[in-house]
């Protein structure tokens, strides 16, 4: 339990990180960044907890890049579904 809460609060910190590093302009709230946030740092540390021994009751510098990269794959998957990526607007 303490690790879905750890990868909560990681993934407030992990989806504006993953927009930060995102090259464009992402069309999407901040709500939704904090959401894909969180549901990239769950993922990551499920990952890490598999395989690389992490647990999320502490902090993790595998845990925090695995949380990044998923959180960065979340927002390019949810910009390529919703059509809300960085596409210059044409007239």
């Amino acid at each position: 339990m303490t690790t879905i809460i750890v990868s909560l609060i990681v993934g407030c910190i992990v989806g504006p990180l993953a927009r930060l590093i995102l090259p464009g302009r992402q069309n999407i709230s901040a709500g939704m960044t904090v959401l894909l946030g969180a549901i990239g740092s769950l993922v990551g540390s499920w990952i890490g907890a598999q395989f690389l021994g992490t647990s999320g009751a502490q902090f993790s510098f595998w845990g925090l890049i695995l949380g990044t990269v998923f959180a960065i794959v979340a927002v390019l998957i949810y910009g390529s579904i919703t059509g809300r990526g960085d596409r210059a607007v044409t007239r």
